[in-house]
């Protein structure tokens, strides 16, 4: 039984993972705004913890499966880009006195790496796998992963209780531009690997 216990987190990942994007989504029209976007960092901590405890668990007990290995990052990738492309949606996060349009192209461009970096990374690692050649994950991929995390509770905080406060700007621009470093350093990183991979 408790070898089903990663794909079982892995499916409820999901599943918060859409009620979680509803209600950052919801709170652009909702009266208690507030309330949506704390529930939404609720969900949110919530949901990443269950990443922590499922793979903790496929180790510790040897209960990787191949609809872990497939499912799991596909629902990293869900839940990140997912918030980041609601985000955009709504229009935040609010930056000082920036016009719409360039909010606009700061939260779409995010968006855009944030994407492009999965897509190659899987398939990168999609590439790698099908000819037997070992690409597990790196600390830069770690590296980026918290800084993502930490960028959608910071807009979260910001939205909800500092929205125009001056230093809550500073901190949410200081942060998105080390998390996108952090992006696109891990996804050169992987290009990197596999190409000294290809040449052993």
């Amino acid at each position: 039984m408790i070898r089903h216990i990663p794909n079982i987190l892995t499916v409820m990942r999901l599943i918060l993972t859409g009620f979680l994007l509803w209600m950052v989504l919801h709170s652009r029209v909702a009266t208690n705004r507030v309330f949506f976007i704390d529930m939404a960092f609720v969900f949110f901590i919530v949901t990443a913890l269950t990443d922590i405890v499922d793979g903790y668990i496929a180790r510790k007990y040897n209960a990787v499966s191949k609809f872990g290995r497939i499912v799991d990052p596909l629902a990293d990738k869900f839940l990140i880009c997912g918030v980041f492309v609601c985000f955009a949606i709504i229009g935040r996060p609010l930056l000082f006195d920036f016009s719409a349009k360039t909010l606009a192209i700061i939260q779409w461009s995010t968006v855009i790496i944030l994407i492009a970096r999965e897509l190659m990374v899987t398939i990168i690692r999609q590439w790698a796998e099908d000819r037997n050649i070992k690409f597990p994950a790196s600390v830069y991929g770690k590296l980026k992963m918290f800084t993502q995390s930490f960028a959608v509770g910071t807009v979260m905080v910001k939205m909800a209780h500092v929205e125009h406060a001056l230093w809550a700007n500073w901190f949410t621009a200081i942060t998105y531009t080390i998390m996108l470093l952090a992006t696109i350093i891990s996804g050169l990183e992987a290009l990197v690997r596999l190409v000294q991979a290809t040449k052993r």
